[in-house]
């Protein structure tokens, strides 16, 4: 984050105090350096680009596709029987026998999960929605084979602003949507966000981040649906001792949801809805522009 030019960045449309050539140059190389090494992270060759398929798993065993063994749940357990032959890693270790093997995982705390390897592919299964999941992730994918990289708006100081986090006297459980029709997330959220941006006084209801400290707010603008992905970006923060917030929107995001239909992705909170235009950070990825 820029700690001087966040202090300082005029409001868009506004005329306000200039920055010196050294400052915006470090401004937007950190912004190259950190949007490339997202990217990176993104095109893992297990990462969600790699997702080939999303199952639900019921009581009633079945086979998946792109995944060995007969699948079931049941009692928050999921079971998975091998057959001679098939392969189910974990850590390294093979878990099948001679014989075959029955297996049992679980159970799996909400929006956690294992990863099960199988020859070069990724057996994620995880827990969403209170419901459980298998998601294959292949590396041969062809979402990450020809990934081309995410568009953004180029750096822009003036969306680099101070806000306050104000905690909620009691943390409040916050149900939202997802990208996934049926489901819903319950998410813990510590407290608000309040900053200033184009003029308008605004508040962010922010949910606890993955990093110990941090928090992560899921929002939508006046961009949304026409430059930016339409669902929701994400921008996660780090408060200071004093609860002042560096929000820097050319750091937000997209969700796996953006790219695939594969993901369960949460939609933010309505009162996440911004009214202002905040044309910073990723726009809608090249996959999905036939679809706004």
């Amino acid at each position: 984050m820029p700690p001087n030019l966040a202090g300082s960045a005029r409001e868009p449309g506004r005329r306000g105090p200039r920055h010196t050539d050294t400052a915006l140059e470090s401004f937007e190389a950190d912004w190259q350096d950190w949007h490339a090494a997202h990217e990176r992270h993104r095109a893992h060759p297990h990462g969600f680009l790699a997702v080939t398929h999303l199952h639900w798993l019921g009581s009633e065993a079945a086979r998946l596709e792109g995944a060995p063994g007969t699948w079931s749940t049941d009692a928050d357990v999921v079971r998975v029987v091998l057959e001679p032959g098939e392969s189910l890693q974990r850590d390294g270790q093979e878990l099948n026998g001679a014989s075959g093997a029955t297996l049992e995982f679980g159970p799996i705390q909400e929006r956690g999960g294992i990863n099960l390897a199988s020859g070069d592919t990724v057996i994620e299964v995880a827990k969403r929605g209170g419901e459980y999941i298998v998601r294959p992730r292949n590396p041969g994918n062809g979402l990450l084979r020809e990934y081309q990289g995410t568009p953004a708006y180029s750096p822009n100081a003036a969306y680099a602003v101070r806000g306050t986090y104000v905690p909620f006297e009691v943390p409040r459980p916050t149900t939202v949507g997802a990208a996934v029709e049926g489901i819903q997330h319950v998410y813990e959220a510590p407290g608000e966000i309040r900053f200033k941006l184009a003029g308008q006084e605004l508040a962010l209801t922010a949910f606890n981040g993955h990093a110990p400290g941090s928090l992560s707010v899921l929002f939508t603008d006046q961009t949304s649906g026409t430059t930016t992905y339409a669902a929701n970006r994400s921008l996660s923060v780090v408060p200071a001792a004093d609860g002042s917030v560096e929000l820097d929107f050319n750091r937000a995001v997209n969700l796996p949801c953006a790219y695939t239909d594969l993901a369960t992705c949460p939609l933010p909170p309505a009162e996440n809805r911004l009214p202002v235009a905040i044309e910073a950070g990723e726009k809608i990825p090249y996959e999905r522009q036939d679809q706004q």
